[in-house]
């Protein structure tokens, strides 16, 4: 039988944000240990660092000019037919989805089998008198547990952008994260023996709200913590983008009880997902499971969380772009990637058809990274709009160049002596041949980027391309 395979894409978890990046607070005991059994990928990145774009990525193989999602926005239809769960189901496996999809229409099941939904809060989808237990069966099922007819994740009152922090307000049973791997272990239990798995499991968390259960909480909360890194270049770009009047900013200088409650409850989900990954992983041995089994760990994008005076994500800087990516299982060899060697969300996709010995379908703009040997992508184009412009990013895994399209502003930043993005290059003549490249790429795009050879600043700009 093929080797089953495990998906787990937790949501806003930062590429450096696990004890084997040597991060000096967070503790990932479990992942670190996955990623001593595999491959971690250090220069992985999501093109497109929001939540829809991203995932449309990793559902898909496709990059953002092929999906046509270039930034954020609700309710525009799924309508791709080539997807991870479309080909693994093709293939004969048993497919399931579990968690946040955060697709459109919220029930379309993607090429899966089978889905049990939990998207997180969605302003989108919480339309009144709407039955949210059309869209939400984590919703359904805690009801159920505790006998509330009106009992919500949304109790705490904490908005699911917003930088408050307060430790969860039922049982950790009851936690969304903790529901996820119960209804997982549950399919283990009334999977098809004679077939083999693609399980798909999507952690709304560490996204806030930051609602971790209250030991999660307090393990962090006295914890001494670095000061966020803050560039020479933010007073210009950044600060006068300051929303700090808000619970949920996107720019703010954040200080004091406020930021180390908002720091404790970001690294406490990722502590409690880190010790559920656990408890899964141990049923998967239990099964006898865990050694025919490709385990790929992966993260939508990342989370700002005060570095350069930012939150949340849409950002080309690593705390937003850079993910976490881990993949593990018979037949993929031990060892770390370098720096240099830059992966996308678009490679999931043909990487796990890849390691099972299924074809990747023509037409994928991902490669898997089991094939490439010295075919490395050579340079990444990500893009995001945001503060109503577009914002690129180039990058190559040592440098990488960012340009706003709405001032024509211009970043470089030399990763391998400066990873923390502190030092400003783009007044230096190595600019130009970084310039040149995007202007490439860009020309021909529908917003009007390019003209006669150059970048053209102020073009209006939207989330969403049209079909080619």
């Amino acid at each position: 039988m093929k080797p089953n395979v495990l998906l787990i894409c937790v949501d806003q978890w930062r590429g450096d944000a696990l004890g084997c990046e040597g991060h000096p607070v967070v503790m990932t005991p479990h992942l670190d240990q996955l990623a001593a059994e595999g491959i971690r990928f250090r220069r992985a990145y999501a093109a497109t660092p929001s939540c829809i774009a991203s995932r449309a990525a990793l559902y898909t193989g496709l990059s953002q000019t092929s999906t046509g999602r270039v930034g954020y926005r609700e309710g525009v239809e799924w309508d791709f037919d080539v997807t991870i769960g479309s080909e693994f189901t093709k293939a004969g496996y048993q497919t399931q989805a579990i968690g946040k999809l955060h697709v459109y229409p919220e029930r379309s099941q993607i090429g899966f089998q089978n889905v049990i939904l939990h998207d997180g809060y969605l302003h989108f989808a919480r339309k009144k008198p709407r039955d949210l237990g059309l869209v939400d069966d984590y919703l359904v099922w805690l009801r159920e547990k505790t006998g509330d007819p009106r009992a919500d994740y949304f109790d705490n009152g904490v908005n699911c952008n917003s930088q408050v922090a307060r430790p969860w307000d039922k049982p950790e049973a009851l936690h969304p994260s903790t529901w996820i791997v119960s209804e997982a272990q549950d399919f283990l239990r009334r999977r098809d023996t004679r077939k083999p798995f693609c399980l798909y499991l999507g952690f709304h968390r560490p996204h806030p709200p930051y609602d971790p259960p209250q030991w999660a909480f307090d393990q962090y909360l006295g914890q001494p913590m670095p000061e966020p890194p803050v560039g020479d270049w933010v007073s210009e770009i950044l600060d006068p983008l300051d929303d700090s009047w808000r619970a949920d900013p996107n720019v703010a200088q954040l200080k004091g009880p406020a930021y180390q409650r908002a720091r404790a409850g970001y690294y406490g989900h990722i502590s409690h997902i880190d010790l559920l990954i656990n408890r899964f992983l141990e049923t998967l041995a239990e099964y006898d499971l865990r050694e025919n089994t490709v385990i790929c760990f992966v993260s939508d994008h990342g989370e700002m969380l005060g570095d350069h005076h930012a939150f949340r994500k849409v950002l080309p800087y690593e705390g937003s772009a850079r993910v976490p990516l881990l993949l593990s299982g018979p037949g993929i060899e031990k060892g770390q990637v370098d720096a240099e060697h830059v992966v996308e969300l678009r490679d999931v996709f043909p990487t796990l058809l890849d390691s099972v010995g299924i074809e990747p379908p023509i037409g994928l703009d991902g490669e898997s990274v089991l094939r490439r040997a010295n075919r490395w992508r050579s340079v990444l184009h990500g893009e995001h709009t945001a503060f109503g412009q577009s914002v690129h990013y180039l990058t190559d895994g040592q440098e990488k160049f960012i340009w706003w399209s709405g001032s024509g502003r211009e970043q470089l930043f030399d990763l391998g002596a400066d990873p923390s993005e502190l030092v400003d290059l783009a007044i230096s003549e190595k600019s130009r041949p970084w310039r040149d490249r995007l202007i490439k790429m860009l020309e021909g795009r529908e917003e009007g980027f390019v003209e006669k050879g150059n970048l053209v600043t102020g073009r209006p700009v939207s989330p969403v391309l049209h079909k080619k």
